[in-house]
Order: C-alpha cells, then structure tokens, then sequence
C-alpha cells in the first residue's frame, strides 16, 4: 500500500500485519510518486492485543547504534583506525549488531579489527551524529578503556581488510585525519575522562 495512506495501515496494524519492505518511489498518487509499503502476516502469528508489540517494533522508528573506545597511551595519545572504505579515520569500534549489548559490541569489533581489546570501562559520551553522507541520524557511545603501555602497543594489529592501520595522535591533532564532529567527539571523550564525568554531546559537541 502507499505509504501515505494512514487509515489503511492503521487497520492494517490492528490485524497484526507487521511491515516487511518499502519499494521507494513505486507508486503514483496521482500528484507525485510516493513510497510503496510492503506488509505481511504469518499464519498463526498474533493479531489485536496480543500482536501489538511485534507490529510496532517492524514500524517504529529504529535508530542505528554505534559503540566506539577511547584508546590512550601514557603520553595522552588517541588511538585512531585508517579504513579501507573511507579518507577520515575513526575511534576503533563499529555498529552495535541486533541482540548484542554496546559493551559487547564494542569489545567484538576491537578483537576483529586490531586483535586486541583493551578492559572497557565506564561510557564517556553519547553522541546524537546529524544525517550524513546517506547515513540516517544515529547514536554513539564512546567507552574509556584502561591506559595502553609502551609495551603493549604491540598487541595492536590492524586486520588489514577493514582496518589498514593504526595511529596514535595527540588530541590537538585528530582535526587533521578525522572529520570535524568525529575529533570534537573524541576530544569531548578525552574530557569527560579526565573529569570523571559522562557528557551528553551532538554532533561531537556538549550541550549544555
């Protein structure tokens, strides 16, 4: 059905039909070209009361949840990756996958991307990150995790297919490898961790 049709998926809603796709662009509502929804209903799956939560979780807003660490050796340099699918570089970590807790992620994508995981402590910012580059709005969490000795700068491997190597710079000069928002936020991590505080930030930035 067109995705402008409200009184439709309204009672769509109530017999259960969960929402299933979306064929951008697909229909003509007679003044422009609208979204095509897609809705499906299992024999045996819920309907009415009993059905509402799987219905409002396939049609409820979701946003994408990325859990990111904040690496520092004893002389207060930021550990940062250089990726193989983009210019800037980024705080290691990813997206937060489906069932799986931010710390889990967090600890997951450091072991798969550079063999090694430092202990992950307390969160240091959340981070609301602005439509970008294609990208919906999303959510960030940035992780402290213990101080990086000398010596164990060596258990850092970058992985090769994803990460291409890693680099560790001083706060002041993350604007020069990473975008404008990504070194706010991890300026704005290295803040709360000195501190002792948690900062809600946009686009890398305290608000207050």
């Amino acid at each position: 059905m067109a995705a402008d049709d409200w009184p439709a998926r309204r009672d769509l809603h109530r017999r259960g039909f969960r929402l299933e796709g979306r064929l951008r662009a697909a229909r003509s509502n007679g003044v422009g070209w609208v979204d095509e929804l897609v809705y499906g209903r299992l024999a045996g799956e819920p309907a009415g009361a009993d059905g509402f939560t799987h219905v409002m979780n396939s049609v409820t807003p979701r946003k994408r949840l990325i859990a990111h660490a904040l690496v520092m050796d004893a002389a207060g340099r930021v550990l940062v990756c250089e990726t193989s699918f983009k210019v800037d570089f980024e705080l290691p970590g990813g997206i937060v996958e489906p069932g799986e807790s931010p710390r889990e992620a967090v600890e997951r994508e450091m072991v798969e991307e550079m063999t090694y995981s430092p202990a992950v402590g307390p969160v240091l910012v959340v981070d609301w990150l602005r439509p970008y580059k294609g990208w919906e709005d999303a959510l960030e969490l940035v992780f402290a995790t213990e101080v990086v000795a000398e010596a164990d700068k060596q258990r850092f491997v970058a992985d090769g297919v994803e990460v291409r190597a890693l680099h560790w710079v001083a706060p002041a000069d993350l604007d020069a490898v990473m975008t404008p928002f990504g070194a706010a936020r991890a300026r704005s991590a290295v803040a709360a961790l000195a501190s002792g505080t948690t900062l809600y930030t946009e686009a890398g930035l305290p608000v207050e």
